[in-house]
């Protein structure tokens, strides 16, 4: 912590900031607020209001009006702080309002009715942090049904990712044999490729195995990827060729090698890879989308999708149940951030 705090403390200036202090913080202060603003502000807009979401101006801070139990009275009342025509100020209970006339009454004394023009009067509100969103949410949108898909699908390709991207990493990095650098230029250069193109011959190749509406046609096609195949052929550039010829002459097999000396060896690669996998296929929409036409089998983001798409909008649920969507990779990226720098910094060394 002492670290961390002499870090972020630290100064050009041997007294005072200097003006590259100043600018090094400043930018380090809006790339912090433009990252992070909107994040803070879709988790503190979850547990407002449908009526706090749309107020103008907005507040950062979910607010609740204070509410009091009056006598002769069978619903709690609308409390305002009130200011009269002497100047002073009480504190109200509002029983009805007609027009710009609002008719209260002090909780403590209910029998007389004050009238005061609505201008008059402030609502007596505080910061509360209400779970009814969350609950209601979960209750009219199918969320443990869609989070369940979405576990299905992230995880099985995932797995899959990494075990065809490795093995093909494995055969680009370590062995010699003619069209090797023919077969990795265009794995590549498929990157080129936009989804647009591929979209309907994939969709017609599903379709002849009858795998639409089937989560294995939201698996499956995007197993393999350019980008981890890449990253991993990198990072074995980076283990000796001598420590696999010393496990051949030991008698160890191809896949002993693989799985007992590349895996374990390309971990913090693989390891980012994995990152970059479980938000790829957590957050993938469009292809889940054109697969995936009955409710039962949606995943939270298609699910998010048709939830939001319906006559009535309703925002205070909608952006609950965005928040929750956000939490499993959220917790799987800060668990395994350790390796990013360390997976990286060493794909593109030699």
């Amino acid at each position: 912590m002492r670290t961390v705090l002499t870090f972020l403390t630290n100064t050009r200036g041997k007294k005072r900031l200097s003006l590259s202090d100043w600018l090094t913080y400043g930018y380090l202060l809006l790339g912090t607020f433009l990252m992070f603003g909107p994040v803070i502000w879709l988790v503190m807009s979850s547990f407002k209001t449908q009526a706090e979401l749309i107020r103008f101006p907005p507040r950062l801070m979910p607010y609740r009006q204070e509410v009091a139990t009056v006598a002769g009275y069978d619903e709690p009342l609308a409390l305002y702080d009130v200011t009269l025509e002497d100047g002073t100020i009480r504190h109200l209970a509002q029983v009805r309002r007609v027009g710009i006339e609002a008719q209260m009454v002090d909780p403590a004394a209910p029998e007389e009715i004050i009238r005061v023009n609505i201008n008059q009067r402030t609502p007596v509100e505080t910061i509360y942090f209400s779970l009814e969103n969350y609950t209601l949410g979960t209750e009219r949108f199918n969320f443990w049904v869609y989070l369940g898909n979405s576990v299905v699908v992230t995880v099985a390709a995932t797995a899959l990712t990494l075990l065809i991207n490795s093995m093909a990493a494995f055969a680009l990095s370590k062995y010699q044999f003619p069209g090797r650098d023919a077969v990795l230029v265009t794995t590549i250069g498929t990157l080129l490729v936009p989804l647009s193109v591929i979209l309907i011959p994939v969709f017609l190749v599903l379709q002849g195995m009858g795998m639409l509406n089937n989560l294995s046609g939201v698996i499956i096609p995007a197993a393999a990827t350019p980008t981890g195949v890449f990253l991993l052929r990198q990072y074995m550039l980076t283990i000796p060729d001598e420590l696999l010829e010393s496990a051949r002459i030991d008698g160890a097999s191809e896949w002993r090698i693989y799985l007992q000396i590349i895996l374990p060896l390309a971990r913090p690669a693989l390891a980012v890879l994995t990152i970059f996998s479980v938000m790829w296929r957590w957050n993938d929409f469009l292809w889940p989308k054109i697969v995936l036409s009955k409710s039962e089998l949606f995943t939270l983001q298609v699910g998010l999708a048709s939830f939001g798409g319906e006559l009535q909008v309703q925002w205070d649920l909608l952006l609950a149940m965005t928040v929750l969507t956000l939490l499993p990779i959220t917790f799987i990226f800060a668990f395994l951030q350790r390796y990013i720098t360390s997976g990286i910094a060493t794909t593109g060394m030699k």
